[in-house]
């Protein structure tokens, strides 16, 4: 901000002594805040998210694409699948400016100050945040030709144990395997895996070079598919395994800069042909 600690310190020191309490307890070693402080600083939070929703609707009845989009991704999925939609978002709209952050992990978008994220799976029961499903996605079970030349191409998920499997891992956990039964039904089939891997295009190209079989996500596996390089392997998966859903703030009006953006990710993931699609069609020229 520009404000050095000195004045910084003075400035605290007068709204105590205007406020009539310690906010912070300080020793040589460190600052905290008081309980006194922690509660004005929660206040001070919903009266800065207030604000912030006044000039959301301001702007939202501008109806002008405009400002700085703090927009948080999935790893694998954003800069395969989204950062193309957002750059050509950004090329209709010369006053948007993106900032873009990357991870797996399930940010705050309140604490951390996003205005969007994009979530895989489960997007979380979370009463401040409102949700809109922009796409869905399927996996499938699948190999480089050069593994199932030698080790065989297994028919039922029993022969699993019998293959070196590679599994994706978060939170330091292998994910199952969503697996058809012959009865139709899906359930969830706990693999025990020769490697673990937890970043998504590291598992991809470690199936593609021999290492195993993998569970992996239509659209992280398509061009593999198409070009030869991975081969489907013959066990039943859902149609569908979990929602593409986008979320933001409940507390702020959908700003402008959000619902292009929304409606550009709807637009690329819903009404154009899905990878899970282009998939089945793969299958079934099988």
């Amino acid at each position: 901000m520009g404000v050095s600690k000195s004045a910084t310190g003075k400035s605290v020191a007068r709204l105590e002594e205007r406020l009539g309490i310690r906010l912070l307890d300080r020793t040589t070693r460190s600052l905290n805040l008081t309980a006194e402080g922690q509660t004005y600083y929660q206040s001070c939070l919903k009266v800065l998210e207030e604000l912030n929703a006044a000039e959301a609707l301001l702007a939202s009845r501008k109806r002008v694409v405009s400002g700085t989009l703090r927009i948080n991704l999935p790893i694998s999925f954003g800069r395969l699948c989204v950062m193309p939609v957002l750059e050509e978002v950004a090329d209709r709209n010369p006053d948007l400016n993106l900032d873009v952050s990357f991870t797996d992990r399930q940010v705050d978008l309140v604490e951390e100050g996003i205005d969007l994220v994009v979530r895989l799976g489960d997007p979380g029961d979370h009463a401040s945040l409102i949700g809109r499903r922009i796409g869905t996605q399927r996996s499938i079970i699948c190999a480089a030709p050069s593994y199932l030349e030698r080790h065989g191409r297994p028919s039922a998920v029993e022969e699993l144990a019998r293959h070196d499997c590679l599994a994706f891992a978060k939170d330091g956990r292998p994910l199952p395997w969503a697996v058809c039964g012959p009865d139709g039904l899906v359930r969830s089939f706990v693999i025990q895996p020769r490697h673990t891997v937890s970043h998504g295009e590291a598992l991809r190209d470690a199936t593609v070079n021999g290492l195993g079989l993998a569970y992996l996500s239509t659209w992280l596996a398509a061009d593999d598919l198409h070009s030869g390089r991975l081969e489907v392997v013959p066990i039943a998966t859902p149609t569908e395994d979990g929602p593409i859903t986008a979320l933001w703030p409940r507390s702020r009006d959908m700003a402008p800069k959000v619902r292009v953006v929304v409606d550009a990710l709807v637009e690329a993931f819903i009404r154009s042909s899905p990878p899970a699609r282009e998939q089945e069609q793969h299958e079934s020229a099988m």
